[in-house]
C-alpha cells in the first residue's frame, strides 16, 4: 500500500478486498436505512458493522500517513460497498440532481442493487464513466452569478467515498493555518486565528491577497502531479482524471476544459486544498523560517489568504515573492483585490496621533475587520458584517416577502423568525451587536412594507408592530471573544515557543 518507511505494516502493506475503510464525516449525519424483511434488527446491525470496519480501514490509513516518505500505492479497495453506503446517506436528500435528473429518493428505492453494480463497475476500471456536471448559477453579493458544476448522483456518491479515504491521508499533512474545508474546521475557526494573531502578536501590516479566479483556472497537470507526491494507486489517480476531464453540460452542449474544478462537487474542495498545499502553503511556510526576521501570521481559509507582518518591507517582499510562485503555477494574484495596508496595535496608535486619512479595514469572511480602541484606551479589533452582504440578505428577504405577500402573519413570522436566527448564527460575534440591531429592525420595515402593500397602503398600527418584532429573535451575541475560543481549542499554543515567526501559525502550533 506505500513505499518508504514501515513497509512491513501488514495494515497498509497488502491489499485486502475485505478491509473496508472510510469513516463517518464529523457534523454529518447519516440516517437510518429502511427495514427490510425478516429480522428487524439485521439492517442497523449490518449497518453499525460497516460503519466499524469503514472506521477501522480509515484509522490504517492515517497512521500511515503520519509516517514520512509513505506513498500509498493500494487506495482503491478501501472504495466498499460499505463506504459506498455511508457516502449515499451523508448526501443531502433533497439536493438537486444532476444531469440524468436521478434524485436521491429514486436510488435509494433499490439502493441494494444500485451500489452492488456501482461497486462493480468503478473497481472494473472501465464500465464507469463519470456524467458531465449539470451547470446552475447562483447568486453572489455582488450582484454577479456564480457558476455552480451539480454532478450526477453516482458521480457524488463515488466522489464522497473516494474523499474519506484521500483526507485520511492528507488531513495529515495539511498546515495549521488551513482552514477552508476541512473536517472539524469551520469559518469561525479561521475568524478566530486570524484576530487572535492581531491582537497578540507584532502585527502592523496586513497583506489581503486574492487568487483571481482560482477554480477555474486550477491546471490539471500540475494538480495530478501534486496528488502523485502521496497517491501511488494509478485507480485513483485515473478516477481522478475522469472527473476533472467530464465537462459541464450548459444549453444542451458539453465543454470540457483542461483547467479548473468544478464549483460544487463533491471532491473539489479537497483537491483545490491539496493544489494550494503545494502551491503557497509549504512555500509559505518556508518562506517564513528562511526570509521573515519580524514577526508574520497567515490564515488561509479556500483561495482567501491573510498574511501578518511585523514590517511593512517583508510584507513586500513576500508579496512580490508569492505572485511569481503563483504564476509558475498557472494562478494570478486578483490586480484590484490585493493589497497591503497598515493594520494593527501602530496602525491604530500612528491614526490616534493625527495619521493622514482614515485607517484602513479589511475584509474576510464575511467581516470587515477595523482598528479602534477599548472603552479603556487599549487597542481593541472589531469586526463588523460587510456591508455588501448585509444588504444583499435583506434583499432576498425583500424579493421572498413579496412573494409570501398573501400568506398568514404568522406563518410568514416563524419563516422570517429562522431567516434572521441563521443570519445571527454566524454575524453574532462580539462588536457586532449594532449591525444585529440594524438588521432586525429593517426586516421588520420590510414586512411592514408587504403588510401595508397588501392591505392597499393602510397603516400598520402600533399593537401589529410590537407583534411582528416579537416573532423575530433578540438580537445578541452568540460566539465567545476570538481568543477565548481559540485557547480552548489549541491550549498547547506557545506564542513565543522557540522562534514565533517559525513556529506559530494562526490554528495552532505545528
Amino acid at each position: 500500500m506505500m513505499h518508504g518507511r514501515e513497509k512491513s505494516d501488514p495494515a497498509v502493506v497488502a491489499e485486502k478486498p475485505k478491509n473496508e475503510a472510510a469513516e463517518e464525516a464529523a457534523k454529518e449525519t447519516v440516517e437510518p436505512r429502511a427495514g427490510a424483511k425478516g429480522n428487524a434488527m439485521q439492517p442497523d446491525t449490518r449497518r453499525v458493522q460497516n460503519r466499524t470496519s469503514v472506521a477501522q480501514g480509515l484509522d490504517r490509513i492515517r497512521q500511515a500517513a503520519k509516517r514520512e516518505g509513505v506513498k500509498f500505492t493500494s487506495l482503491l479497495h478501501h472504495v466498499s460497498i460499505a463506504l459506498l453506503s455511508e457516502a449515499f446517506h451523508a448526501l443531502k436528500r433533497d439536493a438537486a440532481p444532476g444531469a440524468d435528473g436521478v434524485t436521491w429518493a429514486a436510488y435509494a428505492a433499490d439502493l441494494e442493487s444500485n451500489l452492488a453494480d456501482l461497486h462493480l463497475r468503478v473497481h472494473k476500471g472501465g464500465p464507469y464513466h463519470p456524467q458531465p456536471a449539470r451547470r446552475v448559477y447562483i447568486p453572489k453579493p455582488d450582484g454577479r452569478q456564480r457558476p455552480l458544476a451539480v454532478a450526477a448522483l453516482e458521480d457524488k456518491i463515488v466522489q464522497r467515498a473516494v474523499l474519506e479515504v484521500l483526507s485520511a491521508i492528507y488531513e495529515e499533512d495539511f498546515l495549521g493555518f488551513s482552514y477552508g474545508f476541512r473536517p472539524g474546521r469551520s469559518q469561525h475557526d479561521a475568524l478566530d486565528a486570524l484576530s487572535t494573531a492581531i491582537t497578540s502578536r507584532k502585527v502592523n501590516y496586513i497583506l489581503d491577497a486574492d487568487i483571481q479566479s482560482f477554480f477555474d483556472t486550477v491546471n490539471h497537470d500540475w494538480l495530478i502531479r501534486f496528488l502523485e507526491h502521496r497517491i501511488g494507486d494509478k485507480r485513483i489517480i485515473r478516477l481522478i482524471g475522469k472527473w476533472l476531464k467530464a465537462g459541464v453540460l450548459e444549453d444542451g452542449l458539453v465543454s470540457v476544459s483542461d483547467m479548473g474544478t468544478g464549483q460544487g462537487s463533491v471532491i473539489s474542495p479537497l483537491l483545490s486544498n491539496v493544489y494550494l498545499h503545494y502551491v503557497i502553503d509549504l512555500w509559505a511556510e518556508q518562506w517564513r523560517g528562511q526570509q521573515a526576521r519580524g514577526d508574520m501570521v497567515i490564515v488561509r481559509y479556500a483561495d482567501d489568504l491573510v498574511a501578518g507582518f511585523e514590517h511593512e518591507a517583508e510584507a513586500r517582499r513576500f508579496l512580490d515573492a508569492m505572485r511569481a510562485r503563483l504564476e509558475a503555477f498557472a494562478l494570478s494574484l486578483h490586480p484590484h483585490k490585493t493589497r497591503i495596508i497598515a493594520f494593527g496595535r501602530h496602525a491604530a496608535d500612528e491614526h490616534d496621533k493625527g495619521g493622514p486619512g482614515k485607517a484602513d479595514t479589511f475584509d474576510f469572511l464575511g467581516f470587515t475587520f477595523i482598528c479602534a480602541k477599548s472603552r479603556r484606551g487599549g487597542f481593541l479589533l472589531k469586526r463588523k458584517s460587510r456591508r455588501d452582504r448585509v444588504r444583499a440578505k435583506l434583499q432576498q428577504i425583500k424579493e421572498a416577502l413579496r412573494s409570501r405577500m398573501h400568506r398568514p402573519i404568522e406563518e410568514t413570522g416563524k419563516w422570517l423568525a429562522r431567516v434572521v436566527r441563521g443570519f445571527f448564527n454566524y454575524h453574532a460575534v462580539p462588536t457586532n451587536s449594532r449591525t444585529l440591531v440594524a438588521f432586525r429592525n429593517q426586516v421588520v420595515k420590510l414586512w411592514i412594507a408587504v403588510l401595508e402593500r397588501q392591505s392597499n397602503r393602510a397603516k400598520i398600527t402600533r399593537e401589529l408592530f410590537a407583534q411582528l418584532r416579537d416573532y423575530l429573535p433578540a438580537p445578541r451575541i452568540l460566539h465567545p471573544w476570538p481568543e477565548q475560543r481559540f485557547a480552548v481549542k489549541h491550549p498547547r499554543w506557545e506564542p513565543y515557543a522557540g522562534k514565533p515567526h517559525v513556529r506559530f501559525c494562526a490554528g495552532g502550533a505545528q
